[in-house]
């Protein structure tokens, strides 16, 4: 039998269950040494696409790839315990089709064991996100 106790991460739904109460606390982080510094301090870490810029030096998010933001996902998801992470999914991962994005988001689950995935796009987004919101949690925002 183990005496380690088991380390609960904060999912979605906790976060969800917070609406309207105490303020949640989100930071970006791009690789495991940032997410293990932050992640006792807040509740979900964003890997963002903004990585293109920040690390890459892209002058925009647009050349940033799925490959690229699951690299990333895997390192934050190594340096942190706690946060719940979410995974930026890049631009060109998900508006072509509802089967692109479901696609998309479940290679990032499954590569990153992130908790979450973001899209950007507002309405149009959320009606992609409903169909993989059976497979995933889906955060979307304009």
């Amino acid at each position: 039998m183990s005496v380690q106790s088991a380390i609960k991460r904060k999912t979605a739904p906790d976060i969800r269950a917070r609406k309207n109460g105490e303020p949640i606390v989100m930071l970006t982080s791009y690789h495991a040494h940032t997410a293990a510094l932050v992640d006792r301090y807040c509740d979900v870490i964003l890997v963002g696409d903004s990585l293109g810029n920040v690390m890459h030096g892209f002058e925009t998010t647009v050349p940033v790839t799925l490959d690229m933001m699951i690299l990333q996902g895997c390192a934050v998801m190594r340096g942190s315990q706690h946060a719940l992470v979410v995974v930026d999914m890049p631009f060109g991962s998900y508006e072509a089709s509802k089967e692109q994005a479901f696609h998309s988001a479940v290679r990032i689950l499954k590569e990153t064991h992130c908790g979450a995935v973001e899209l950007e796009g507002g309405a149009r987004a959320c009606r992609r996100g409903r169909r993989n919101s059976s497979a995933a949690t889906v955060i979307s925002h304009p």
